[in-house]
């Protein structure tokens, strides 16, 4: 199906639909084909919940101010800990 600009914008709801059921859709400007609407499918991986629930666990004094100064220190002095 093709159809111009004007009647892409009068009728987007149909073609939507169409391209939907598979139907090869495109959206001419002035004769010229410069669109084609396309169904967009489903991602390829699907996310796992719980991925990072591995991951180590921060120690409860992770944000205190005796870590965060030891940090600023180490860093400050362009060393790690």
């Amino acid at each position: 199906m093709q159809c111009n600009m004007l009647e892409a914008k009068n009728q987007l709801s149909k073609l939507v639909q169409a391209a939907l059921a598979g139907e090869d859709v495109i959206i001419a400007n002035k004769g010229i084909p410069v669109v084609r609407l396309v169904k967009v499918g489903a991602p390829a991986v699907r996310r796992k919940p719980g991925a990072w629930s591995t991951l180590p666990q921060a120690s409860d004094d992770w944000d205190s101010a005796i870590t965060n100064a030891a940090l600023a220190s180490a860093l400050s002095q362009d060393k790690l800990l």
